[in-house]
């Protein structure tokens, strides 16, 4: 009786043990990811409050995680730059594409120039990251030069008209509309948000013809 009652028990043990060992494994990969997300959100925060280039260091700190940690989650710097690039991609390319795109020519201006205003605030201290290391970080270079491709496409859906002005207008009007001359206007020029939008709506009333 005692003999034929052992395979019963065995297996159930083995099937309590399995899954038991499935749990502490899911468990490791749930610490993990947790630990992976602090290292990304810590460099996120950092950026924000104006950390430009952050250190490996900073970043654990911030994490609160030791350096050895962050460095067997990525690889280097260049990767935890990118995986949070990726994270945050849906959420500023979403600030630029989408609003009401019909109207007059000079509500569309409007429009286009109130859009990129928000997007430029909100994400001022990823750019300027993005753009302070994008000299050694051929990703920061890739994804730069991706978002400058997608924001000229968005604004000629945004202002169909230009397709028809001579190459130095339209250059012009793209410069104008680019993070670089929002950046230019509020920070070295010290206007204000709205300021910063009236010169560029009147650079684009004069580049369009618009009396």
């Amino acid at each position: 009786m005692s003999k034929a009652s052992k395979p019963g028990k065995s297996k159930a043990t083995d099937t309590a043990s399995a899954a038991g060992s499935g749990e502490k494994r899911d468990g490791r990969l749930l610490r993990t990811e947790r630990s992976r997300q602090l290292i990304i959100d810590a460099l996120r925060e950092l950026v924000n409050e104006g950390v430009l280039v952050p250190t490996a260091q900073t970043v654990a700190k911030r994490a609160g995680v030791g350096i050895r940690t962050v460095f067997r989650h990525f690889a280097d710097m260049e990767t935890l730059f990118s995986t949070m690039d990726l994270q945050l991609r849906e959420s500023y390319e979403g600030l630029f594409i989408g609003g009401d795109r019909a109207g007059t020519l000079q509500e569309r201006i409007l429009h286009v120039i109130d859009r990129r205003a928000t997007a430029y605030e909100k994400h001022s201290w990823l750019i300027l990251s993005t753009r302070a290391q994008m000299w050694r970080s051929p990703v920061l270079q890739k994804n730069y030069a991706r978002n400058q491709r997608a924001l000229r496409k968005d604004l000629a859906d945004w202002l169909p008209e230009i397709a028809e002005l001579p190459s130095v207008r339209r250059e012009a009007i793209d410069a104008a509309t680019s993070f670089e001359t929002w950046n230019r206007l509020r920070s070295q020029q010290g206007l204000s948000a709205r300021a910063s939008a009236d010169v560029i709506y009147e650079i684009l009333r004069l580049a369009l013809g618009i009396e």
